[in-house]
């Protein structure tokens, strides 16, 4: 057998039985043994380094990334950060959305991922202008990533006139995902039907903003369920933040994982933005609002962790590494036994494969040579360490390299 390239003596995440070599051929893996025979294809030692399908980003805003300096925030709520960013939002041009998104998605890429679902923000005044700048950007880093388009309302959708023709005309023109944010509208499971019936029309995938905010008295995760059972839309439907969740009894919470499990709603956290909005109103014993995912995980939901805003008024941070996000998630919920880090590594890559219904993920003789080598042996060492990338590859074809560090001792 032919390779046009061999990974040799490689970790790889799941896989027991130590190293392997990975013989790549015509952009999938073709082989995948303990010491494949040594032939004309070029070959690279990875020496014992962990192997992974490559990271997967379910929840970011690349249209309104990079936004520091343009909007000014002084209380630091919710309400504020939105009203905010609506003001900026009506300076973007498709120029300017792109050259962010860009600067944000390289990034992205560098640190591992190979695969993300941006959320697109769709209304009367911004119109289809950051969908356009996405949508070209999608087509144009094709090389690197596959980039899912979810257009959603981020100002609300029956309180705010015209805004549902201009999600259908982004739905006609291709968004993969449908979006929305109940909490925007007076009428919140007025909104979730809404946005249940553009995914029906057009057969998408839905994905919400839902439940941000640590009142866990009425919850919109319920109607969620319902629509999603009455839909058949099982596996189709995600909610992003959930922060209510955190904020629950231990019964509480247990029943609510049992009820999104039945359902099959998955749920995203995304500790960055929900520890940095999350108890503004508080002077002392802060609450964190990190809902845990591992322990949803652990009840049978489909849970992942993600990004979602990267330095702007949401988040004033970031530098889009998932392996970054998930040792900030681990510490925040106070994981530390080996066997529970490793499986955190699963929060930013197999089950948000799963969310993304991404049926080619994996490292398997047949499927894509998309991967991923961390400087690290073990899945836990990534997690605890904040191992860091230092190539990848997408459809066999090699998209970054970050070296390893290295010292220079005097002689």
């Amino acid at each position: 057998m032919t390779f046009d390239l061999v990974l040799r003596n490689a970790r790889i995440a799941d896989r027991p039985g130590g190293s392997f070599d990975i013989g790549i051929r015509d952009g999938r893996f073709a082989a995948i043994e303990v010491g494949l025979p040594r032939g004309d294809a070029p070959d690279q030692n990875l020496h014992g380094r962990l192997v992974l399908p490559g990271f997967v980003e379910t929840h970011l805003h690349l249209d309104k990334s990079c936004l520091l300096g343009r909007c000014n925030c002084a209380r630091g709520t919710l309400d504020e950060v939105v009203a905010e960013v609506a003001k900026a939002k009506r300076e973007f041009t498709e120029e300017d959305v792109y050259a962010r998104a860009a600067r944000t998605l390289e990034k992205a890429i560098t640190h591992g991922t190979n695969r993300m679902r941006t959320h697109v923000e769709v209304d009367p005044r911004i119109g289809l202008t950051s969908f356009r700048a996405l949508k070209q950007l999608k087509k144009d880093y094709a090389w690197a990533i596959d980039l899912q388009l979810c257009v959603f309302p981020q100002e609300g959708l029956l309180d705010d006139p015209g805004c549902d023709e201009v999600m259908l005309q982004a739905l006609r023109d291709s968004a993969d995902v449908v979006g929305g944010v109940p909490y925007m509208d007076r009428d919140s499971y007025g909104q979730i039907a809404k946005i249940f019936a553009m995914a029906r029309e057009f057969d998408v995938d839905i994905d919400f903003h839902l439940d941000f905010d640590l009142d866990p008295s009425r919850a919109d995760f319920t109607e969620v369920c319902r629509q999603t059972e009455a839909a058949g839309w099982g596996g189709r439907v995600a909610i992003g933040h959930a922060t209510k969740l955190s904020a629950m009894p231990r019964a509480d919470f247990e029943a609510a994982a049992q009820r999104l499990a039945n359902a099959g709603v998955a749920v995203t956290v995304l500790p960055a933005t929900d520890l940095f909005l999350t108890g503004r109103d508080h002077d002392h014993n802060v609450p964190r609002g990190v809902t845990q995912a591992h322990k949803l995980r652990a009840l049978g939901v489909n849970a992942n962790v993600s990004t979602n805003n990267v330095l702007n008024p949401f988040t004033p941070f970031g530098d889009v590494s998932l392996i970054r996000m998930v040792n900030l998630y681990a510490n925040v919920a106070q994981i530390g036994r080996d066997d529970d880090l490793a499986d955190c590594l699963d929060l930013v890559t197999a089950a948000s494969a799963q969310l993304l219904n991404a049926k080619d993920y994996g490292i398997a003789v047949g499927l894509p040579a998309d991967l991923v080598v961390l400087d690290c042996e073990t899945k836990a060492q990534a997690v605890c360490e904040i191992a860091q990338p230092i190539f990848g590859f997408k459809k066999g074809i090699r998209t970054f390299v970050r070296p390893a560090a290295s010292l220079l001792k005097p002689v």
